[in-house]
Formats: C-alpha cells, sequence, structure tokens
C-alpha cells in the first residue's frame, strides 16, 4: 500500500490547489471579456481590415493566439480541479499508473500531477 502524505502536506497542497483554482478561474473570466471585446471590435465596419490584407492576417493569428491560451487555461483548470478532486477521495499523491507514491518534490512542481516521474515519461 502506498503512503499516506502526512495531514500538513496534504492541507499545504489543498490549499496551494484551490488559490491556484481561483486564480485560473479569475484569468480564464478575464479572457473571454477580453475576446469579446475584440470581437465586437473587429466586427465594428470602421475597424475591420481588409480580409485580404496583412493587418487581418495579423490579427487572425492573435485572435487564433489567444484562443490557444484560453484553451491551456482551461486545460490546467481542469488538471487542478482532478487534484482537488483526488484529495477529497484521499487518493492525492499517488501514482495513477503504478499505484507508487509520487514524490513530494514532484508534486512541488507540479501538484496537479497524477502520476510519478517514471510512468508520465512512458506516457
Amino acid at each position: 500500500m502506498a503512503r499516506q502524505l502526512a495531514a500538513n502536506t496534504l492541507k499545504r497542497f489543498r490549499n496551494q490547489l484551490e488559490e491556484e483554482q481561483v486564480r485560473l478561474e479569475r484569468m480564464i473570466e478575464e479572457h473571454e471579456r477580453e475576446l469579446e471585446e475584440a470581437r465586437q471590435t473587429e466586427t465594428s465596419a470602421e475597424r475591420s481590415p481588409d480580409p485580404g490584407s496583412a493587418e487581418a492576417g495579423s490579427m487572425n493569428f492573435e485572435y487564433e493566439k489567444e484562443l490557444s491560451l484560453g484553451q491551456n487555461t482551461v486545460d490546467l483548470l481542469r488538471k487542478v480541479e482532478r487534484a482537488l478532486s483526488r484529495v477529497a477521495d484521499k487518493t492525492y499523491g499517488i501514482c495513477e499508473s503504478c499505484g507508487n507514491p509520487i514524490p513530494v518534490a514532484r508534486l512541488e512542481v507540479l501538484p496537479y500531477a497524477t502520476e510519478c516521474v517514471s510512468c508520465a515519461r512512458r506516457n
């Protein structure tokens, strides 16, 4: 059976994950607000560039980049939520693949890690 994290260590990680969850949710809300503002600006007749112009290409590139950054934030939020779920069901800190403990040093770097380094390298 894999070792359980000490209660104070588990509490520290849970608090860290909860803070990260709030931070990411705020980032997503702000990002969505900015995207909506950008969409509204782009659709105004006087601000929309000619679709074939370099300016339009640049705007499209920036828009796609922003969408990608937003999706990365959503993905990270899902990982944090999953880690919090694992805290609740007492499986946090246990590798999902091999069942061995995930070293605290790894959790310090990636508190949402669900696999030990060995198993993560294989995937």
